[in-house]
């Protein structure tokens, strides 16, 4: 698990991929046209970045017509969160 949680954490240490992906966690499933519209960047800046956060495996995409919608992985996403709260299980994050 330790490859998949590198790779999400790389996936989501960009300012727009964390908008993305708040977007995502937010409103649910949205289509590549309105992420676009909400994040006021161009089609080929969306699609690398969401290539990269599909690559993790953090967001699943499906095709429509000529459009492509994104949703969060409920199933990573519960796996990532698991693997941090691990990280930070107490012992080191004391008050």
């Amino acid at each position: 698990m330790d490859k998949q949680l590198i790779t999400v954490l790389k996936a989501l240490s960009d300012e727009n991929r964390i908008k993305i992906f708040k977007i995502l966690k937010t409103e649910g499933e949205r289509c590549a046209c309105d992420l676009l519209e909400d994040l006021n960047i161009v089609q080929s800046t969306l699609s690398h970045h969401m290539k990269i956060l599909v690559e993790s495996g953090l967001v699943q995409s499906t095709k429509s017509g000529k459009w492509t919608n994104y949703s969060i992985s409920q199933e990573v996403c519960s796996t990532i969160r698991d693997e941090v709260f691990a990280l930070f299980d107490g012992t080191c994050c004391r008050k």
